[in-house]
């Protein structure tokens, strides 16, 4: 089975297409150092829910809209070593935190491994 990590995060939608150029950006070194796919997508049809939500969890303001993305690698061990490999390259390294165009502090994310797979995605490694 795979590994994933996940995100979510709120960004202002007059920064949209800053944080594109900033995640497509990402998304190169993340795929140059080995994940095998990279997603960033935001949110158009996210309600606020009576209990949890997207919204909620990021404290969604009204000018902002939530992200949802998520990184798929082999197995966790390659995760370790990809982002060890990510955490170093300087096109991720010079990105100063007050910088980047959403607010990384309502930002929560995780790793999972797989449970059920389906659809094409190249063969975990065991």
């Amino acid at each position: 089975m795979h590994y994933v990590d996940g995100f979510v995060l709120p960004v202002p939608r007059a920064k949209l297409d800053a944080y594109r150029a900033l995640a497509q950006q990402a998304g190169e070194v993340w795929m140059e150092h080995g994940a095998l796919q990279y997603w960033e997508c935001v949110g158009d049809d996210v309600q606020p829910g009576k209990i949890t939500s997207f919204p909620q969890a990021v404290q969604l303001k009204d000018d902002e809209v939530a992200v949802f993305s998520w990184i798929v690698y082999a197995s966790r061990a390659e995760r370790d070593r990809i982002n060890a490999l990510v955490m170093k390259d300087p096109r991720i390294t010079c990105t100063k935190p007050e910088d980047m165009p959403f607010d990384g502090m309502r930002m929560f994310w995780g790793g999972f491994s797989g449970l059920v797979e389906m659809g094409a995605c190249p063969p975990a490694s065991t």
